[in-house]
């Protein structure tokens, strides 16, 4: 018999069909390889899939339905881009004060090389 026709037993769990518990547990795979710690301690190599349908079947997790479940995918969306922005913007800043640092040392480095500089230590002395 084919896996995929095997009858899921989510008596249990608070999901209303299969369909729902297919889209669950892809958001709920996503978010822990996004990084979330999982809510069931995983077996030994075993993926974020199968760990996000026995957290579901477990009843780990809180599931939203309808408006509510909009605004938290919202929320979650925005939390997301958040995080990204400020990393390109730390990232940006870092590239900007690498560039400076840069074009400061080449300055410098010209400066250095001149030898007919003239001594500004004391103010009004001349050189020739």
């Amino acid at each position: 018999m084919d896996v995929v026709s095997l009858p899921v037993d989510i008596e249990e769990a608070p999901i209303d069909s299969r369909f729902r518990l297919v889209i669950v547990a892809a958001q709920r795979a996503r978010q822990l390889m996004e990084g979330s710690e999982p809510l069931l301690e995983p077996g030994v190599d075993q993926k974020e899939t199968t760990v996000a349908i026995e957290e579901i079947v477990s009843n780990k997790l809180d599931i939203l339905y309808g408006e509510e479940a909009v605004t938290a995918l919202q929320e979650e969306r925005r939390i997301r881009e958040e995080v990204k922005r400020r990393a390109m913007l730390a990232e940006r800043e870092s590239d900007g004060t690498t560039q400076a640092r840069k074009d400061l040392n080449i300055l410098l480095g010209a400066v250095s090389k001149k030898d007919d500089l003239p001594d500004l230590s004391t103010p009004g002395t001349k050189t020739n």
